[in-house]
């Protein structure tokens, strides 16, 4: 990261839709970091009665590098379109790293906006103006194009032992 970033307190930070993965995927992933002793800001890490969107802020200025994880209902959450617009903002000012994570989703539809996405963003488009979803589209679109990682290529292997 850049000489002007701001101080890491974190190691990652985690975007992810609350609904899609909280008690699976990103339950394994929080105990993977615990277990390499990466600290990772989770959104159940907010202190009851700090002010949300400043202290999510805080946290992904706060973090060397951030996941942002793609899920089928990803772009149905305002609050995960605006951490996103916060994480490319890092990413172009001071380099933090960031990488995408396409968890049972096709990187192209997240990049096009398709199937799902295409549905959210309808739904989004009779709520907000249609500059802030032109912002949010261009977001998914530039944080889509990174190199990231697909669920799809990997099965899960179950062991015996």
């Amino acid at each position: 990261m850049s000489n002007n970033a701001p101080q890491p307190k974190y190691d990652v930070f985690v975007n992810f839709r609350g609904k899609d993965i909280r008690h699976g995927f990103l339950g394994h992933l929080a105990k993977a970091f615990s277990r390499k002793q990466i600290n990772a800001f989770v959104d159940e890490k907010l202190k009851r009665g700090d002010e949300i969107s400043h202290s999510l802020v805080e946290a992904i200025e706060g973090s060397f590098m951030s996941l942002i994880i793609f899920s089928e209902n990803y772009a149905s959450s305002r609050w995960c379109l605006e951490e996103l617009l916060k994480i490319i903002d890092c990413k172009e000012k001071y380099g933090q790293i960031v990488i995408p994570v396409f968890y049972g989703v096709d990187p192209t539809n997240v990049r096009h906006q398709r199937k799902s996405y295409e549905k959210a963003f309808a739904e989004l488009e009779k709520r907000y103006s249609s500059s802030k979803v032109q912002i949010w589209r261009h977001a998914l679109n530039k944080s889509a194009n990174l190199s990231g990682i697909k669920s799809l290529d990997f099965r899960l292997v179950l062991s015996s032992t």
